[in-house]
């Protein structure tokens, strides 16, 4: 790499910090006066700043200055690049099913981040090419472009594979949840009396949901419409069919006890499917080895001799 592509890079970065510098300086003002009396009338959002066009309250709380060049600089390049991701209610609803408290910005910082450092990585990869061989520079693009695709794709990844364990917890601990709450119904407690009792004994995915509909019901909504939040939340089907029955169960008087044990049972019998299911794969795997390996060597060995044989009688 000659002395005119090192000076054409550091330049290029040089002129990309001074303008996120300035970008950072247009955003840091000072509070206006609805800024200054908002937290009087109001209770403070515990949402994610990243996305606010304007800075100047967290720089009022403290904040650094290079703080809020930072965060103006992210705020800015994540309006930029919303077009880019997900769609914002698709990716919403998958964190809520993810169980987790971060807002669609957060998510999206977290992808810019993954794609920065995806970019890093490609642009030093390209680097060492670069120096070790004969490669043209456009491969630093490449690279980039390459790296920054990869870290935003492992980054829904990790979350759709965080989705997916979530889901098996809860499908996990359904049945014994299930079978709590038939036991309290039969025993005389109302279905809100029966979720308060799970919520107490039990721990998990599942329990932490169902805290969720008591709190909801609390709020001053029927537990009729906070079960159907919750399984709007969520795309388990044992789940959504145990909200189904709860309802309806509700809404005509079918004995609650039994469709729980019911569901209880057919959650079980499921999970004894797929477990034959797996099993079955995983004897089929098991004769790949088998078939490919173990057999031609040992037809191998057995008619290697007599071919040894045949050639020294000839």
């Amino acid at each position: 790499m000659n002395a005119t592509v090192v000076s054409a890079l550091l330049g290029a970065v040089l002129a990309l910090g001074l303008w996120l510098v300035l970008v950072a300086t247009r955003a840091v003002g000072a509070p206006s006066f609805a800024e200054r009396i908002a937290p009087q009338l109001r209770a403070a959002e515990l949402a994610s700043g990243l996305g606010d066009p304007v800075w100047s309250s967290r720089r009022a709380r403290g904040t650094s200055l290079a703080g809020a060049f930072g965060g103006a600089a992210m705020g800015w390049l994540l309006q930029r690049a919303a077009p880019l991701f997900s769609n914002a209610d698709v990716l919403a609803r998958r964190l809520v099913r993810d169980g987790s408290r971060k807002d669609v910005m957060d998510y999206r910082a977290e992808q810019v981040l993954c794609a920065v450092a995806g970019a890093v990585a490609g642009c030093a990869l390209g680097v060492a090419l670069v120096l070790r061989e004969d490669v043209n520079v456009a491969i630093l693009a490449v690279g980039a472009v390459l790296g920054a695709g990869v870290g935003v794709w492992l980054r829904n990844d990790l979350l759709t594979r965080s989705i997916r364990r979530r889901e098996k917890r809860m499908l996990a601990e359904f049945p014994a949840v299930a079978e709590l709450m038939a036991l309290a119904v039969g025993a005389g407690e109302s279905t809100v009396g029966a979720l308060e009792r799970v919520c107490r004994v039990a721990e998990g995915e599942l329990a932490g949901e169902f805290r969720a509909v008591l709190a909801q019901t609390r709020a001053g909504a029927g537990l009729t419409t906070a079960l159907q939040d919750f399984s709007a939340r969520t795309d388990v089907v044992a789940l959504g069919r145990f909200v189904d029955g709860i309802v309806v169960a509700i809404e005509r008087g079918t004995p609650l006890a039994d469709v729980l044990r019911a569901q209880a049972q057919d959650v079980r019998d499921h999970d004894k499917r797929v477990l034959m299911e797996i099993a079955g794969k995983k004897e089929i795997a098991m004769l790949v080895p088998v078939v490919f390996f173990i057999l031609p060597l040992s037809v191998a060995f057995a008619v290697f001799p007599g071919l040894a044989v045949l050639n020294l009688g000839f």
